[in-house]
């Protein structure tokens, strides 16, 4: 038994868990503001990476500027894609609302491919090589980065959300949408925001998968992966989200432990998410932390 190995990648399991967490909460944003599936999540994450890769390499901008101009940009973008393409649908049955989505994803994905083309593309050296340790583990900077990153996009969140005028509108908009217009609560502009803040924040979780990885098309796999999140965590809960990303990312290393060490089967760790999912909604269809809907007729 290898306890290296899985001490490793529980660690991994953690950082990836916090990302997968913060895209889950992007995620969660749009449907508790606006009811809509955003099946286009994942192209948001390689559309913001793109971005930041571009700024950094093509027009070498230093980090201190190419960061903030990426996420004002990938902040009017989501504005873009819930004025154009999703206020017209207001009213509309939600297939037609979750189709315009699954399209958005369909376009977004051929158009990424076509400017940038296929080839992984390595992000300049933002991180030293240097290893930081972490209970006798030596980790790699990028690695301590990309989670501290999480924390801090989750802590937020949570601040955005108690404390802020905007986000005080976006939870009333969340329980009653009827109650909070009736108060002054401006729902277009509620849903506006929570496309744009999804959108960026998104694009953080991307530029922070990318240092790591590379960016390519690859990286809108992410977006697919959340669903098993969202779902286990609760479709309108924030902390589910976040809850339900560390399992995920927990779940996935250790799979991928007994896998390599037991079972010599293969990839079995890509698939475990949705085994997960598949239980879930036979057994806590809410969620852990969704709320039931309770219909009387």
């Amino acid at each position: 038994m290898n306890t290296g190995l899985l001490v490793d990648l529980m660690i991994n399991g953690v950082i990836v868990g916090a990302l997968y967490g913060v895209v889950a909460i992007s995620f969660v944003l749009i449907y508790k503001s606006t009811k809509v599936l955003n099946f286009a999540q994942g192209e948001f994450l390689l559309i913001g990476a793109w971005v930041c890769w571009t700024l950094l390499v093509r027009w070498q901008l230093p980090l201190f500027l190419a960061f903030p101009i990426c996420l004002v940009g990938m902040l009017a973008f989501g504005v873009l894609v819930q004025v154009a393409l999703l206020r017209p649908l207001t009213g509309e049955p939600i297939i037609s609302v979750i189709m315009a989505t699954i399209g958005l994803s369909i376009f977004l994905d051929a158009l990424t491919k076509l400017i940038f083309g296929a080839t992984p593309q390595p992000f300049p050296d933002l991180l030293s090589e240097t290893k930081i340790h972490i209970f006798g583990l030596r980790v790699a900077a990028a690695y301590v980065a990309s989670l501290a990153a999480s924390l801090l996009i989750m802590a937020g969140f949570a601040v955005f959300f108690r404390y802020s005028r905007l986000g005080l509108a976006m939870r009333a908009a969340s329980f009653d949408r009827q109650a909070a217009q009736s108060m002054g609560v401006s729902i277009q502009l509620v849903a506006a925001m929570a496309w744009a803040i999804s959108a960026a924040v998104s694009a953080v979780a991307g530029i922070t998968v990318g240092v790591v990885n590379g960016v390519s098309s690859g990286l809108a796999s992410f977006g697919i992966k959340v669903f098993p999140v969202v779902i286990l965590g609760g479709l309108d809960s924030i902390v589910g989200g976040a809850v339900g990303g560390l399992i995920i990312g927990l779940i996935e290393n250790i799979v991928h432990y007994v896998d390599t060490q037991f079972l010599g089967w293969g990839g079995v760790h890509e698939t475990a998410p949705f085994y997960i999912l598949v239980f879930v909604l036979m057994v806590f269809p809410y969620g852990l932390f969704g709320t039931r809907d309770i219909e009387r007729v």
